[in-house]
């Protein structure tokens, strides 16, 4: 058995496995679990004050018209109001806006003259990629998704005057974003993102080293923990920052993000903080800038460390279901799960991103196999009782004994206190020598189905048949009240239905019938005797001897107790003693009466 449940728990935990590398790296599946720990890890918590979006919004566009019309005067005056704010300018200036055209030459130079003299301006710039096959250092070929197909720069004379930095989005195959990437190599050159630059750019101004965060992939991608949901960072219209509304002083030693924030400018997304909602791309990369000062980033936990370590919790929960009950079992996989919900959180604090749901659904997935797979062996057991006991007792003590869940058919028996009953019919043998094979088998028959009827009707236990005997037991395998009256009250229907049957019988084939009956009680081993593939459910000992005894002296007609069945039914029995009579394999004689009538209702 052991070794049986060490092969299951291997199955489970090699399931396990190969469910976690699915459900990490195929499907849909991924996006579910994802998109909960989102609920679980993102909080608004917005700390930094120093970063500012200036923003090209409904009201700049209605003062100064569509972006794609505007002169390059208008950025360069942006940049000159910044610099030259009382008290000093921005830490660093960022334009979240491709400058990628020339246009008018003046304009164009001004803008890069305004950002020279500033020194501290980061521009975006862009990638476009495409699939491209490769070779790895062992020759095998690959596809890069990431192999860069084109640029789009700032114009030249801009391009010298600016740090560069690529704005590109890495969206999620859900559409969410919840990753950045933090630099890509190119042509030999690595190229950092506009969002590294500026928290590079902003540790520079205030005297700290700019570390970069750990990546993975190809495209050195990191997850990121937002501060913030649409709308967290304050947004000063550029219109309002041009007429001089507002102070450029506010922006000193800050963080300058110039991007788009009106709908029309198609520059938004779904993000992780935000579900239901989408937010402008200058404010993702504050978020982002934000996470690298706040060391709010992540990586994916490995799938295979993940994997294992989800196996072997699954391994073990399986083996405890396997000893303990259900609703038992149920509280384990409420603690498990709770304390996954705790790690996944704390994992995230420090660093990882690991699936929240994908251990507790495992769990409650080997739970639920477990709760089916232990009421269909509840219910095949119940039928199996029921089919072996409804053939020996009456139909409430079946009903009783299926809805015993301790209750099993096991070889073994037990020490119980019961009633023994033994009835046979007085002359068969000659009776059978006068009669055809078929008119035996009626008599027979309908003999069997009065003593049974009878055994049932008062809640006993057809034992067996034995030829033309029957035995039955009261008080196995329950508890039955009363069990030696009632012992004695089958006795007596025994004999009235016997006056009946011996009436018809005389009618159609010329012929009586009586019973002898005896009943003793006392302790017998009851149980079930046999072996694992047949086994009978009986009662033996010196108890079921003696009722046996008392049957073969009882003459025709008569039903015999002994003296420990009359001591507890006198008084509801009338008897006559008939004294102590030798009992072939007994010692010592057993005192003996006769009943003569049974008082129902009497206590």
């Amino acid at each position: 058995m052991k070794h049986i449940r060490l092969k299951k728990t291997a199955a489970v935990t090699a399931a396990v496995l190969l469910t976690s590398f699915a459900f990490l790296y195929f499907g849909t599946s991924k996006h579910i679990d994802i998109g909960l720990s989102d609920i679980w890890n993102q909080r608004e918590t917005v700390t930094n004050k120093k970063i500012y979006i200036v923003g090209i919004d409904d009201k700049t566009l209605d003062q100064y018209g569509p972006i794609n019309t505007w002169s390059r005067e208008i950025p360069a005056r942006l940049v000159s109001i910044l610099k030259d704010a009382p008290g000093g300018g921005p830490a660093v200036i960022t334009f979240d806006i491709l400058y990628s055209e020339k246009a008018d030459e003046q304009a164009d130079n001004q803008f890069a003259q305004a950002c020279k003299e500033a020194g501290n301006v980061i521009s975006a710039m862009s990638f476009s990629f495409k699939e491209q096959p490769e070779r790895d250092e062992k020759g095998k070929v690959i596809y890069n998704p990431y192999y860069v197909d084109h640029v789009i720069e700032p114009y030249d004379s801009l391009k010298e005057e600016v740090t560069r930095g690529f704005a590109n989005t890495y969206v999620d195959t859900d559409g969410y974003v919840r990753q950045a990437m933090a630099y890509l190599e190119q042509d030999g050159e690595t190229v950092y993102s506009l969002s590294y630059q500026t928290y590079a750019a902003y540790q520079a101004h205030i005297g700290a080293e700019a570390v970069m965060p750990p990546t993975y992939e190809r495209n050195n991608r990191f997850y990121f923990t937002y501060s913030g949901g649409a709308g967290s960072y304050s947004m000063i219209s550029l219109a309002d920052v041009l007429d001089g509304t507002v102070d450029a002083a506010m922006f000193q030693d800050a963080i300058v993000l110039v991007g788009a924030y009106a709908v029309g400018m198609q520059d938004a997304y779904m993000t992780a903080i935000n579900h239901g909602s989408q937010m402008y791309g200058v404010e993702i990369h504050a978020n982002i800038i934000e996470a690298l000062l706040e060391g709010k980033t992540q990586l994916p936990i490995s799938a295979a460390a993940f994997a294992l370590v989800g196996a072997l919790l699954c391994g073990l929960f399986y083996l405890c279901t396997e000893k303990l009950k259900l609703r038992y079992s149920a509280a384990v996989l409420a603690l498990l799960t709770a304390a996954d919900l705790f790690a996944v959180r704390m994992l995230y604090r420090n660093g990882w991103v690991v699936p929240a749901v994908l251990l507790p659904l495992c769990l409650l997935v080997i739970w639920a196999i477990q709760m089916i797979r232990g009421y269909m062996a509840e219910i095949m057991r119940r039928r199996r009782v029921v089919n072996v006991f409804k053939q020996y007792v009456a139909p409430q003590v079946v009903d009783k004994i299926s809805k015993d869940r301790d209750f099993d058919l096991v070889l073994g028996g037990e020490n119980r206190h019961i009633a023994a009953l033994f009835v046979d019919i007085r002359g068969f043998t000659t009776l059978s020598e006068h009669l055809s094979p078929e008119e035996v088998v009626e008599i027979l028959n309908e003999y069997l189905s009065l003593t049974t009827q009878a055994i049932f009707d008062n809640g006993g236990t057809l034992d067996k048949f034995v030829g033309d005997a029957t035995m039955a037991v009261f008080n196995a395998p329950f508890d039955l009240d009363d069990y030696i009256f009632r012992a004695v009250c089958t006795a007596w229907d025994m004999r009235a239905g016997a006056n009946a049957l011996s009436q018809k019988f005389r009618e159609r084939f010329d012929k009586t019938v009586s019973f002898g009956i005896g009943v003793h009680c006392g302790n017998a081993v009851v149980g079930n005797i046999g072996c694992e593939f047949r086994m009978d459910y009986t009662a033996i000992g010196d108890t079921v001897n003696t009722a046996a005894r008392l049957e073969s002296n009882a003459a025709a007609g008569q039903i015999l107790i002994s003296g420990d069945v009359y001591e507890a039914v006198k008084g509801r029995v009338e008897v006559t003693p008939i004294g102590e009579i030798p009992l072939k394999g007994k010692s010592k004689g057993v005192f003996v009466y006769q009943v003569d009538k049974v008082e129902r209702g009497k206590v």
